[in-house]
């Protein structure tokens, strides 16, 4: 079951233009802002959403895949933004979650109705540490 909605979005601008205002406005300002604090990640589509830091995974199971460290998608009723990486077992994202802003955090999911909702320099913060934490691939 995928969790994520469809889209048949091939870049992040056409995803981004596919999306109703005024919720199109805020997911620009996020992007854009990601894509300053990542500047030398090239952002991708992958599992229904903008995606920056690719990676893989391989656990002791021997399961494998590709996933990434930063995505960002627009939900039915918010924003999320996702930092996949965790330091000594604990997620970034969940580890600052009280400093984050007016926002939900669950593990490594930051999910918030708008921009200013988001304290934007912790983010950074949780996204630097995420990069940091996680393997180059």
């Amino acid at each position: 079951m995928n969790m994520f909605k469809p889209t048949v979005a091939k870049t992040p601008e056409e995803y981004i233009s596919k999306i109703d205002e005024p919720r199109m406005a805020e997911i620009q300002k996020i992007f854009d802002f990601i894509k300053a604090v990542l500047p030398n990640e090239e952002p991708y589509i992958q599992t229904g959403m903008i995606a920056f830091k690719p990676y893989h995974f391989k656990y002791e199971s021997g399961r494998e895949g590709d996933w990434f460290v930063v995505g960002l998608a627009s939900q039915k009723n918010y924003i999320s933004v996702y930092i996949c990486a965790a330091v000594n077992g604990e997620y970034v994202a969940e580890k600052r979650k009280k400093e984050l802003g007016k926002v939900s955090v669950g593990r490594s999911c930051v999910r918030f109705k708008k921009i200013e909702d988001l304290n934007l320099d912790v983010l950074k913060t949780v996204i630097l540490e995420g990069v940091e934490a996680t393997p180059a691939m």
